[in-house]
């Protein structure tokens, strides 16, 4: 990890940060982001990423009459193994994102902008955990139902949907026969 102003990523103070337009890179285990983990499968030496790449800059723009626009820009990025939800098969989904994140005093102010407003507006705290930001904006990421694009196995029936299948297929012969019935009684002898 490189830094700058020794800033720590776990501790950092967003205002001095943006202020110094600070920078920090590094790379973070995926076993550390567990929330992230919940919805995927199970990493083993076989998944396609085993930790998550991230940087961050900060940035402090003088505003006139106004407080200063205290921002910090976060990139990062990994992939994860999910299930696809149509063939069960695992897929691997691909997780970029570059959110540009600007800080206000006090919850009441970042909730009014952040309504009007089409950047991400939070409320200044004292010292921000980089880490689990960074780890909610990946699950924000996620895909809401991962499925490929196109699945390459069917999905296999369950014992229940043969039984289901093979009794509309009998219900089709008793009404085929019930249909001959019925017209060897219209038939006039």
């Amino acid at each position: 990890m490189t830094a700058s102003c020794a800033f720590d990523p776990l501790h950092l103070d967003v205002a001095a940060f943006a202020l110094a337009e600070g920078r920090l890179d590094g790379e973070w285990p995926l076993s550390r982001m567990p929330r992230l983990l919940a919805d995927a499968l199970p990493l083993s030496e076989h998944s396609p990423a085993q930790s998550v790449h991230w940087s961050a800059r900060g940035s402090h723009k003088a505003v006139a009459g106004s407080e200063a626009e205290i921002r910090l820009h976060l990139r990062t990025g990994t992939a994860l193994q999910l299930s696809c939800q149509r063939c069960l098969q695992p897929m691997t989904v691909q997780l970029e994102v570059q959110p540009s994140l600007r800080f206000v005093q006090g919850e009441t102010q970042a909730e009014a902008l952040d309504e009007d407003s089409d950047d991400d507006v939070l409320a200044l705290t004292p010292v921000l955990d980089l880490l689990r930001l960074t780890e909610d904006e990946l699950i924000l990421a996620l895909p809401l139902v991962p499925r490929h694009e196109t699945c390459l196995q069917p999905l296999p029936m369950s014992v229940g949907e043969e039984d289901l299948q093979r009794a509309d297929e009998s219900e089709h012969a008793f009404a085929a026969l019930a249909s001959l019935r019925r017209d060897a009684r219209r038939k006039p002898s």
